[in-house]
């Protein structure tokens, strides 16, 4: 890859997306993060994957979101950043929490998914090395795994602290007992968890009564990924399902069969009261999750620099009145 000769906006922080505390803990996170799931594999733009980072970071997104397995083919997610780092942010590393996770299958074989010792530890290292880094800030068991017991799961993740390979722990879809329990044996351990990542929006709110609690009662962060429904809470699918979305691919985690007609109706109500609101109905949307402070981030993907200066431009207005959040409230249950 050719020398960059992109230089990062001198005022990137002056006029930024502003920042929250990661739950009890000293770290800052970025109130949207950039999540690299999608549109940033080897089947995916280069270019246009390299011009988003920047613009994302001269607005002062920080934080970047992997995986071990993000990108077509997996792994290329984490390949592709590592080039673009390395290209444009050599200077730049300290200036960014940069996270991956390992839970999902990643590669053939009884080692390659899970929870065990074995998996979290090879896939950390590999993670470290297809991006070109010392540590991450934040590795994420990215599920909960029922076959490893959570002692030796908890441990893996300790371990990767202790040693240096990464700063924090995150935990992303566990069970509320089990995400109790995980917390309790990290604490003894002495690498409390920082973060714990769900999927969180105006369709889904089930951790709202679970999961928000636990967390405040241990100080742990909360960041959501899908804040916008993979895509349903936009104006995307309004008048039908396009060719090249995401419900529109048989193999996507959007099918079709969720896009119902008592979905729609409720998204053209919403789209409604977002104009209202001087919004589109993303950012509202995103809006709507940043207007508590149990959420101290969420994590947009996005396709091209517009997308993210569009969810960027949803924090000029996050307070909701009282009858907003009712309706949303309704047409979200």
């Amino acid at each position: 890859m050719s020398q960059s000769s992109y230089s990062p906006h001198p005022e990137r922080y002056q006029h930024s997306v502003g920042y929250r505390f990661c739950g009890k803990s000293g770290l800052k996170l970025p109130q949207i993060s950039l999540g690299l799931w999608h549109n940033f594999g080897d089947v995916d733009n280069t270019a246009e994957a390299e011009k988003m980072i920047q613009f994302a970071f001269d607005n002062g997104i920080t934080h970047f979101d992997l995986a071990n397995n993000y990108g077509t083919p997996a792994g290329s997610a984490e390949t592709n950043f590592g080039k673009i780092l390395k290209k444009n942010f050599a200077s730049h590393r300290d200036e960014m929490v940069i996270s991956t996770k390992a839970g999902h299958e990643m590669w053939p074989g009884p080692y390659g998914d899970g929870g065990s010792r074995k998996y979290l530890i090879s896939s950390l290292h590999q993670s470290l090395k297809r991006m070109n880094l010392d540590y991450v800030d934040i590795f994420y068991s990215h599920r909960y795994d029922p076959n490893t017991p959570l002692e030796e799961t908890m441990g893996a993740l300790s371990d990767m602290v202790k040693q240096g390979k990464a700063l924090y722990i995150g935990l992303s879809k566990y069970p509320e007992d089990k995400a109790r329990e995980a917390f309790r044996i990290l604490r003894e351990k002495g690498t409390p968890c920082l973060i714990y990542q769900d999927r969180y929006n105006i369709f889904s709110r089930n951790i709202e009564n679970s999961h928000f609690p636990l967390l405040k009662e241990h100080g742990i962060g909360f960041i959501a990924f899908s804040p916008l429904a993979q895509g349903i809470l936009t104006e995307k699918y309004l008048h039908g399902i396009p060719e090249h979305s995401r419900a529109a691919l048989s193999y996507g985690f959007l099918q079709k069969s969720q896009i119902t007609p008592e979905v729609l109706a409720k998204v053209e109500e919403l789209n409604r009261m977002a104009q209202r609101r001087g919004q589109t109905m993303a950012q509202m949307a995103l809006a709507w999750c940043l207007r508590t402070p149990d959420v101290n981030s969420v994590i947009i993907g996005a396709s091209s620099v517009n997308q993210i200066q569009e969810n960027i431009d949803a924090l000029k207005n996050i307070s909701f009145t009282d009858d907003e959040l009712w309706r949303i409230g309704e047409l979200g249950a």
